[in-house]
């Protein structure tokens, strides 16, 4: 049988992964930046099995291993999959990767833990840190007579302080080699940075290797783009994953990191319909805020439901499994998803709710509801994980009874009961914790009483409507974050790939306007603003990337003429759709 002819998308790679392997063989540090689709777990799987087959019998002899930080546990757990847990590499998350060295610190740790934030009160009630033990597991603080117990925020502080020590430094390298750092444009920007300042800088230090795309980079706390004189650069052009029409538009947004695909003769299309032509009054914000330009949420909605029975009508296959909706306006659906009375709690400010950044919808959505998914299916580790609990003590069949029992109660309470009911039963069972933070938010609202008073803190009167809210209001409310945006953090669509997928792109968050990122893509955007454009552009790179055949984006916020020239310029004119003025005229609303 002849040989398959090797695709351009397979030729690019390979060149990627020579280069690659070049770096690792000859001991220099490098950045591969694989963008949208290019495969990117794949070549940190042949850079990990490359390393196993050259150096992973002198590693052991040594007791060396080689780190490899992840950005969750579930990638950590890929990884030790692809690798068949090889034990010369070490995936970690950043954070067990971080106390791995740490932990063998102990005085020095009992050096530092005191002068980290909130540390020295606690620790004086405790009469000093003595000679406890520095241990650190499920991210609660505390203190026994034994031990002294981390949060997770501490971790990454002591390590970067350690790192400026010179010992510490040593050892790490002595006992990792070699570390490479997936995603590595969302790893702490402030550990990368040390890692820039007291190893790239002197020339010493572990080989290091990283791996991701910074501009899919669209969490706040990550470090972005690296650059560093001793980093070789290896730019991956290749895409694995979208038909042709779908990649030119990416290289035409993205010129310096092109793309080949693997069939340059693959169907596929990629549109935009946008609603310029609605005559009615635009959307305003205070003082012209993060609405202006939108449509009204009745015409959002009209015109969702105009371009879906326009798709469906051309042979789109709306089924979950073949196309995904992502909402880059939580504004069309809202009232629809059945969440309405959760983001009026908290005014004009979306954060708190969409990005999980209230401390109660975090642990609701990350931890208590993929816990109970996972009870459900008897995935029953991964239920004690996702609630912080370690290994609880179930030594017989009675223990067994009771968490079952609980979770059984507690699963009922969920469509029963309000978000206050679901967060006093929690903090009622001995065997679970609720994290320090919603702890201490349910704290200051029980000094301040049941009934609202006079100039209590905007907090405490969220938390309090927060908890009279219906649990099926967070139920629903996690099922949009998870599968309508690009914010989820427990299934986010970053890193997903679907058949065909429809972005609707407005306005209604301060953060975001793509209109005014699409004015700036050639010029550039004021001095100010740089970061503000590129969390757009990158939100809407990754947007645009997600699908494998099909892709449309309806714009309900109006485009400008400047954006309306670029958008037809990445597009092309044939794939610029006018929406009519009435979204009624083809179609009928379905009720």
């Amino acid at each position: 049988m002849p040989e398959r002819e090797e695709s351009p998308a397979d030729a690019a790679g390979r060149v990627a992964l020579e280069r690659m392997f070049a770096c690792l063989d000859e001991g220099r540090c490098f950045r591969l930046e694989a963008g949208a689709g290019a495969g990117k777990t794949y070549s940190l799987e042949k850079a990990l099995h490359r390393l196993i087959d050259r150096r992973g019998h002198e590693f052991l002899r040594q007791r060396q291993q080689v780190g490899c930080i992840t950005y969750t546990n579930v990638a950590k757990d890929e990884i030790i999959s692809r690798i068949h847990a090889h034990p010369a590499v070490r995936p970690e998350t950043v954070h067990g990767f971080c106390w791995s060295i740490l932990q063998d610190f102990q005085t020095t740790l009992r050096e530092l833990v005191p002068s980290l934030p909130s540390w020295a009160e606690r620790l004086e009630e405790a009469g000093g840190i003595g000679r406890r033990r520095v241990h650190y597991e499920l991210g609660y603080p505390g203190v026994t007579d034994e031990q002294v117990t981390l949060r997770h925020e501490d971790v990454l502080t002591l390590m970067i302080q350690a790192l400026a020590l010179q010992k510490f430094r040593r050892v790490l390298t002595v006992r990792y080699p070699v570390l490479l750092i997936d995603e590595y444009q969302d790893t702490d920007a402030v550990f990368v940075g040390a890692l820039k300042t007291w190893f790239l800088d002197h020339g010493e230090g572990p080989l290091i290797g990283l791996f991701g795309d910074h501009w899919q980079k669209i969490y706040g706390e990550g470090c972005g783009l690296v650059e560093h004189v001793t980093i070789e650069v290896i730019d991956k052009n290749a895409n694995f994953r979208s038909v042709d029409t779908i990649v030119q538009v990416l290289n035409r947004m993205r010129p310096a990191l092109p793309q080949m695909v693997s069939d340059p003769e693959a169907p596929g299309e990629a549109r935009v319909f946008h609603t310029n032509n609605w005559p009615g009054v635009r959307r305003t914000g205070q003082g012209g805020g993060h609405w202006t330009g939108d449509t009204s949420p009745e015409a959002a909605r009209a015109y969702f439901q105009h371009v879906k029975a326009r798709l469906t009508d051309e042979g789109w296959d709306f089924a979950v499994e073949k196309t995904k909706i992502l909402m880059l306006s939580h504004s069309v659906l809202a009232r629809e998803q059945g969440y309405a009375s959760i983001p009026a709690i908290y005014g004009q400010y979306n954060d708190p709710w969409l990005k999980k950044d209230d401390p109660h919808i975090k642990f609701l959505s990350d931890h208590l509801e993929p816990a109970c998914a996972a009870f459900e299916s008897q995935r029953y580790g991964e239920m004690f994980e996702y609630f912080g609990a370690g290994m609880p003590r179930i030594r017989r069949h009675q223990d067994k009874t009771a968490w079952s029992d609980t979770m059984n109660e507690l699963i009922a309470l969920r469509l029963t009961g309000s978000i206050g009911d679901v967060i006093d039963f929690i903090r009622a069972q001995q065997h679970m914790r609720l994290p320090v933070a919603v702890v201490e938010r349910e704290q200051k609202l029980s000094e301040v009483g049941a009934e609202p008073v006079v100039g209590e803190s905007r907090r405490v009167t969220q938390l309090r409507n927060l908890r009279v809210v219906p649990y099926t209001e967070l139920i629903a409310l996690d099922k949009f974050i998870d599968g309508h945006t690009p914010f989820a953090t427990k299934h986010g669509v970053k890193g997903a790939e679907f058949e065909n997928v429809l972005v609707i792109i407005g306005r209604g968050w301060n953060k975001y306007n793509f209109t005014q990122t699409l004015e700036w893509i050639d010029a550039g955007p004021p001095t100010d603003k740089q970061g503000f454009f590129e969390n757009n552009r990158n939100l809407f790179y990754v947007a645009c990337s997600r699908p494998k055949v099909r892709l449309a984006l309806l714009f309900t916020q109006i485009l400008s003429t400047k954006a309306m020239e670029k958008i037809t310029q990445l597009f092309g004119a044939a794939n610029i759709i006018a929406l009519p003025a009435d979204p009624l005229q083809t179609f009928t609303i379905s009720p």
